[in-house]
């Protein structure tokens, strides 16, 4: 059974039985304000009768009184003498009084003497029938006592058709609860089962389904979630679609990196193998091994240090540092591989330029940016400047060099990512240097930023909060 079908048995059974109860009660409430309506009338008729036959003169008068009355009223009429021996009686239904027996009793009759004016109601159960006993008093004939009486069913005759009328009514209602019933069990489930089929779909995986349930009550609003929370899956889906991407791609540079200087290194060892191979020769093939070695220890030291950016925050240690000694030490390591290509390598600086930064990475991150300068430029200059600017360092590492596309320049940062790949290697670059810069300076806070111009040179530039004195 689905919730549409549950919700309209709930709805019509409780309704059902709501209007069942009313009607009922409604009934029962009309059936005895009929029977105590009745009971009212009846005694005032038994005192009206017994004073209308008081006036009666001659014996001769009373049957006909009494048929009179009795095709008058309905009503079963008898009267009585003094000792209770019945005198005379009439019916208007042909089931009428059939005996005299137990019409009238001593008990019956003491209550009259005692209580003057007032008449006896009885409500017998067999026959169903309401029975008043009233004295006749100043009469000049043998009649001392009437009896009327009449079927309790003659009383209910009103309550029976309006019986009909309720029960119709019910009956009715009913068939009312029954459709909107439905109706209103279609509405409340339809969300519910548009909600059901989009999360099946979010299930199976399709992240497009959109549900439009135009509805301010808990369903819209569950509605817009659920959308939500699908285009949340969406972009996470996304997201990690394209993390899966990289990472796929990350194993392959490494593959493709590591293949290379492998490949050199087992050229080598080959051709050292070779009999009276010449010591010049071999020197120069241990060589090319030793450098292929070292160059896949780079590699693998710059993937360790950029998982430790990724996932260990406190692998940076800030502390004030003075950041124009740093660069002075950069220079001098590199003063002479600038030299070697004929380059004039210095610093510039506006203020003392102490940092809140771990220094050992900003010496790291000063020393790729350098290196990468000297082994681009082909003539020319190099310059590192520091520039205070209200409460930063601003640091730049210019050169005059070759350039870089603009093509490039979204991707430059990004791991393994080579401009000109064969003259990168050729130059003895992993292809992460750039990448460990931006993670070491985003885990400072900061970022890395390029300006190029082929055939021009490039400016890198970044910048580090300024210590507290």
């Amino acid at each position: 059974m689905n919730i549409q079908a549950k919700l309209a048995f709930t709805y019509i059974t409780l309704l059902s039985i709501g209007v069942i109860v009313i009607s009922s009660y409604a009934i029962l409430s009309i059936r005895s304000y009929l029977l105590e309506e009745g009971f009212v009338k009846f005694e005032a008729d038994a005192h009206s009768f017994a004073n209308s036959f008081e006036r009666i003169q001659v014996e001769e008068d009373l049957f006909d009184k009494v048929e009179l009355v009795a095709n008058l009223t309905g009503y079963e009429v008898a009267l009585f003498d003094s000792a209770g021996l019945l005198l005379v009686q009439a019916a208007a239904r042909e089931d009428g009084f059939v005996s005299a027996d137990e019409y009238i009793t001593d008990e019956i009759i003491d209550s009259l003497y005692s209580n003057k004016g007032i008449s006896v109601v009885l409500n017998t159960s067999n026959p169903d029938k309401l029975i008043a006993f009233r004295e006749i008093e100043r009469n000049k004939t043998e009649a001392r006592f009437l009896r009327i009486s009449e079927f309790e069913s003659d009383i209910y005759a009103a309550e029976s058709s309006i019986r009909h009328l309720i029960y119709g009514a019910m009956f009715s209602s009913i068939l009312v609860v029954i459709i909107v019933s439905f109706f209103f069990a279609r509405y409340l489930s339809k969300p519910l089962s548009q909600l059901n089929e989009a999360a099946l779909d979010i299930a199976s995986g399709n992240l497009d389904r959109e549900l439009n349930v135009n509805r301010s009550d808990e369903f819209g609003t569950l509605a817009a979630s659920l959308n939500k929370m699908a285009g949340t899956l969406k972009a996470d889906n996304e997201q990690l679609k394209g993390m899966n991407e990289k990472q796929s791609q990350f194993f392959a540079d490494i593959t493709h990196e590591v293949r290379n200087p492998l490949h050199s290194i087992s050229g080598a060892l080959e051709m050292l193998e070779v009999a009276k191979l010449e010591p010049e020769k071999k020197s120069k093939y241990i060589a090319v091994a030793q450098k292929q070695v070292e160059r896949v220890v780079r590699l693998f030291e710059d993937i360790k240090s950029l998982q430790r950016y990724d996932f260990d925050e406190s692998f940076i240690n800030k502390r004030k540092t003075n950041l124009i000694k740093i660069v002075q030490e950069v220079i001098g390591v590199n003063e002479p591989f600038a030299q070697e290509k004929n380059l004039e390598l210095g610093v510039e600086r506006m203020g003392n330029c102490s940092v809140f930064a771990d220094p050992d990475k900003i010496e790291q991150v000063l020393d790729n940016l350098v290196s990468n300068a000297i082994k681009y430029t082909n003539k020319g200059n190099i310059r590192v400047s520091c520039i205070e600017s209200k409460n930063r360092v601003e640091v730049t590492v210019s050169d005059t060099g070759i350039g870089i596309s603009s093509e490039h320049l979204n991707r430059l940062f990004d791991r393994f990512y080579r401009t000109d790949k064969a003259r990168s290697r050729d130059k003895g670059g992993t292809g992460l240097g750039l990448a460990v810069v931006k993670s070491i300076l985003n885990a400072h806070g900061s970022e890395i930023f390029v300006n190029s111009t082929p055939g021009k040179g490039s400016e890198f530039y970044f910048s580090l909060p300024k210590s507290e004195n």
